[in-house]
């Protein structure tokens, strides 16, 4: 399993939403609460530099609180460390049915296939500038230069029957130039275009949704350990 060492403080590291062969996919750094209870936890999130750090409470009856930080602030909710932290738990042999987060109460279900899929709602996602494309080539081109403000998710169909798309996303007030792989967005999409998705994003990472029509989405995708870091 890879870790972030800060001090005396190990933080997992696991890669979510790779594609099929275990590549691309965002990093997210687990840290254990009960051994940063007296840490700064914005400023370690800061220091691991990944778009999301989670303190995650040791789990109790299938139970488990988080609290998840970008580098420059605090988030109640994002996809991509709920899914990552849901595997964690599995494959460390603490699984979880809910992770509580500020915004709520996220269910958690993983499948015999490699995928793990959570549960969660559009209005606990961040606000976003939405942007259709009417070409991937043209999504392709831009930069995070072109995005000085603001968190601005474009994409552009691939398969409007399939449901298949293909997307970026820009966050720099969240301190993030460009994410790999959003889940957040992901979920907003779906519910913007409610239906199920199968969504490409920066590299090549892979997510999957499904819409609810009860206003519930929800999101799947791979995840891998990581390599260690050092910070």
């Amino acid at each position: 399993m890879g870790a972030v060492e800060s001090d005396s403080t190990q933080i997992e590291v696991v890669r979510v939403f790779t594609d099929a062969a275990g590549r691309f996919g965002n990093p997210v750094g687990i840290a254990r609460a009960d051994e940063v209870g007296g840490a700064d936890h914005q400023a370690l999130a800061a220091r691991a530099g990944y778009s999301e750090t989670v303190v995650l409470d040791e789990p109790a009856d299938g139970r488990t609180r988080m609290r998840i930080y970008t580098p420059t602030r605090e988030l109640p909710f994002a996809g991509h460390p709920s899914v990552g932290a849901a595997w964690w738990l599995s494959h460390t042999g603490r699984p979880v049915k809910v992770i509580d987060v500020p915004a709520g109460p996220v269910e958690v279900e993983a499948l015999d296939n490699g995928l793990t899929w959570i549960r969660a709602r559009a209005e606990w996602t961040p606000s976003f500038t939405v942007d259709q494309f009417d070409n991937v080539d043209d999504l392709l081109t831009l930069r995070p230069t072109d995005f000085p403000e603001g968190h601005h998710y474009v994409w552009a169909w691939v398969d409007e029957h399939r449901g298949a798309i293909r997307s970026r996303l820009f966050a720099p007030d969240l301190g993030i130039a460009e994410d790999e792989a959003t889940g957040a967005a992901a979920v907003a999409i779906t519910a913007l275009l409610r239906r199920g998705l199968i969504i490409t994003q920066g590299r090549g990472s892979q997510l999957f949704t499904e819409w609810d029509s009860d206003g519930w989405v929800r999101l799947g995708g791979r995840v891998v350990p990581d390599y260690p870091v050092v910070i």
